[in-house]
């Protein structure tokens, strides 16, 4: 069967989604929050339509968005780093209650390794999230009411850092001095590894499960952004030495257990 995809956030990953799955055969349509980002994104052959989700509620075409609809992915920025006092929970609440009046029964939920905290050790898919931060919170109740629904089946992707293209998260550490827990393991994963299981996901009808979708591999900060500063030409960032470690390490048990996935982008 043709799946027909709705990507929910034509973004940085939700557009590069959105062209693999058309070459892959599945009919794909999204949204983005300006008019005018739709129809240029409609003129390059990805049908956009205009969708604003606000604390105030869910305006635009959102109807003829989630129309016709096999899988939804909801691929939304929850905008909570910029401290702007954003309720990302309250945004998500009125979106959620608009898909349940749809006809969409399948839904893949963006969700971020920041629902764990900083210094919750080792962890998988077992341990419970215990999120310290009002952002981790609002991301974890967003997860919670998602995952929880009786109209649609879930399943939440809890991504790592994310990098490829010319997104390289050193390029904001280059030559900074002091920074702090240089003997941390990095949680990334790569935009080919992130499109790679979501695509796994649709094709294998994976829903009702929660993945750490993290690269296996977890050099230290100090080791990892030391090389791709030097890769890139870039002055290198320095870490103090310290005697105490906070840290968290995201692996995930499902993506092999689940999913059968491999990486294709190491650390």
């Amino acid at each position: 069967m043709n799946k027909k995809i709705t990507i929910a956030g034509l973004g940085w990953l939700g557009k590069a989604l959105a062209t693999r799955l058309q070459l892959m055969g599945y009919t794909v349509k999204g949204s983005v929050t300006d008019a005018e980002k739709a129809k240029d994104l409609t003129r390059s052959n990805i049908a956009a339509y205009p969708v604003i989700i606000a604390e105030s509620g869910v305006s635009g075409l959102v109807e003829t968005l989630l129309a016709d609809t096999d899988v939804l992915l909801i691929m939304i920025p929850p905008g909570l780093r910029k401290n702007t006092g954003a309720n990302y929970a309250l945004k998500m609440a009125h979106f959620l209650h608009v898909i349940e009046r749809s006809e969409v029964k399948k839904v893949i939920l963006i969700s971020s390794t920041s629902v764990y905290d900083d210094a919750q050790g080792m962890v998988t898919e077992k341990d419970a999230p215990q999120p310290d931060t009002n952002a981790a919170k609002q991301l974890y109740d967003v997860e919670h009411i998602f995952f929880n629904t009786p109209a649609f089946e879930t399943t939440i992707v809890r991504f790592g850092g994310l990098f490829g293209g010319s997104r390289n998260p050193v390029r904001f550490l280059a030559g900074r001095k002091g920074l702090t827990n240089g003997d941390a393991p990095v949680n990334m994963i790569h935009r080919d590894d992130c499109i790679g299981i979501l695509t796994a996901i649709i094709k294998q009808d994976a829903f009702g499960h929660i993945i750490n979708a993290v690269s296996p591999n977890h050099p230290t900060k100090k080791e990892y952004y030391t090389k791709q500063a030097i890769e890139l030409g870039l002055e290198p960032p320095e870490y103090t030495e310290e005697d105490s470690l906070s840290f968290k390490q995201i692996d995930s048990i499902t993506v092999e257990s689940v999913l059968n996935y491999e990486f294709t982008v190491q650390l």
